[in-house]
């Protein structure tokens, strides 16, 4: 069966983006952006509420800009065609290799689990990922904790009132003082 992951960079006080709506502290270096590419290559479809999903709308047309470098063009050569669905109530439309979801988030991912296909089941965003914790839907929690202190804003990990037991599965330390940080959900 697919895994559902949720997987992104996290400051060291747990925030995805910092009070201001600011998230420039988690602007790879080449070594964790390769980290990224290999992660994303295991990815079969992606789920991405509205707010990330328009973030990472550049990355459909960024093949174009002549200013990438190979590692920029790789990660784009992967995300283009990788299947993402959207869960949206004010979007009508979506671009590229995406589709609005159609049905609630457990719909969306017992299809995606009953379908033949390779690959995680990741989610991206707190939002979508909070809903999912809840359901008891993640299988995998990745975490790229960034050594900064941010104070607030929106939080990596769900806030529920159920504990959820976790095995570590991986860590990893890169130069940058970056941690990653892989959790399974002990069942």
């Amino acid at each position: 069966m697919r895994s559902v992951t949720y997987s992104m960079g996290v400051s060291l006080d747990g925030y995805i983006v910092g009070p201001d709506g600011d998230f420039d502290w988690t602007a790879p270096n080449e070594e964790v952006f390769r980290f990224w590419i290999d992660e994303i290559r295991e990815v079969g479809v992606h789920l991405l509420g509205r707010r990330l999903y328009e973030t990472m709308l550049y990355w459909e047309t960024a093949d174009q800009d002549p200013s990438l470098d190979d590692s920029m063009l790789e990660w784009a050569a992967l995300w283009k065609p990788l299947p993402k669905v959207v869960f949206s109530t004010t979007l009508s439309a979506v671009q590229g290799h995406a589709r609005l979801a159609s049905g609630g988030l457990a719909e969306e991912i017992e299809r995606l689990r009953a379908e033949p296909g390779e690959g995680d089941i990741a989610i991206g965003g707190a939002t979508l990922a909070a809903e999912a914790a809840a359901l008891g839907l993640i299988d995998e929690y990745r975490a790229m904790v960034y050594p900064v202190l941010v104070g607030g804003g929106i939080p990596f990990f769900p806030q529920h009132e159920r504990r959820v037991d976790l095995e570590l599965v991986e860590t990893r330390t890169f130069s940058s003082s970056v941690v990653y940080l892989r959790y399974r959900v002990a069942r």
